[in-house]
């Protein structure tokens, strides 16, 4: 067994990383492609690599149990409801934060658009009055300072590029709580699946309307496009599924949280970004409130 959770730490660690470096290609593929036209071309990967998976997983699951008719359509409603509505967050959110790479860097993106972490239970409090521990708060006002130490120049001015990454790390929390809902009561890979066919079409349409997609230009991004579609996309969503079979949730939530670490040393390394003391710092923080703000969920484990 300990092997086994081992091995899932492990894909953790090398889930986080394809996810982290994913932010260098996708900046690198803003030199030659307009960003709703990326986003559309890498969800259009996914969703066929995610739903090849899922049609091979649910056919291997329906010759291991079988389901009343009943159960199956509220099963098969529940799993197209919960990819439509992940899907236009997803979509959204994505669009967002490739706007954004075009303004900021690999690195300042990643530690932004993980800000998700401490955007959750304060929507949750605020729309569902769940109540979190104190820690939850702490870590909030550390992310609330990195984001700072990180973004904010000249008093209380923000860049339009750290602005827009934080509108996706918005929309990303109401991703991961759309997930939450559906995600148990239909088939996660098949939601999964669904969701990028969902926000692969809704950025065509936006690309077909406010830019100029060129078959030119999505051969030179060729390889972003690829990284992020099916090594990002298809390749670290399945491992996620896997590994997670296998290890702690909150171990799985804190390696996972590790993607923003990547995206600064993928930065660094892929495209020579540098960032000041300050930004560093801010980083630094916003890190140490993404890994506080999963104590929570260990403190629970050990009471319950």
């Amino acid at each position: 067994m300990k092997d086994k959770r081992m091995i899932g730490n492990l894909l953790l660690l090398f889930t986080a990383m394809i996810w982290g470096t994913a932010f260098a290609f996708q900046r690198s593929g803003m030199e030659n492609i307009e960003p709703a036209s990326f986003n559309a071309a890498r969800m259009a990967l996914a969703a066929l690599a995610v739903g090849a998976f899922a049609l091979a997983r649910r056919s291997a699951g329906r010759r291991g149990r079988e389901q009343s008719t009943e159960e199956k359509r509220a099963f098969d409603r529940t799993t197209l409801l919960g990819g439509l509505c992940c899907g236009l967050f997803l979509a959204s959110a994505s669009i967002f934060q490739q706007i954004g790479l075009v303004y900021t860097t690999a690195g300042k993106a990643g530690f932004l658009t993980a800000m998700y972490m401490l955007l959750v239970p304060l929507i949750e409090r605020v729309l569902f009055r769940r109540r979190y521990p104190g820690t939850v708060w702490i870590a909030v006002a550390l992310g609330v300072a990195g984001l700072y130490l990180l973004s904010i120049r000249d008093g209380f001015s923000l860049a339009r590029g750290d602005a827009l990454v934080i509108v996706c790390a918005l929309l990303f929390a109401g991703h991961i709580l759309c997930c939450d809902r559906f995600a148990p009561r239909g088939d996660p890979v098949a939601i999964a699946a669904i969701q990028f066919a969902v926000a692969a079409l809704v950025s065509a349409v936006m690309a077909a309307l406010t830019e100029k997609p060129s078959l030119s230009g999505l051969a030179a991004a060729a390889v972003p496009i690829l990284y992020c579609g099916l090594v990002s996309g298809g390749v670290g969503y399945t491992l996620q599924i896997v590994a997670q079979r296998f290890t702690d949730p909150t171990a799985a939530s804190l390696l996972m949280s590790l993607e923003s670490v990547f995206a600064v040393i993928g930065g660094a390394l892929l495209l020579g970004e540098r960032m000041s003391g300050r930004e560093l710092l801010g980083c630094a923080v916003m890190f140490a409130a993404i890994v506080l703000i999963q104590l929570p969920a260990a403190q629970n484990k050990k009471t319950t």
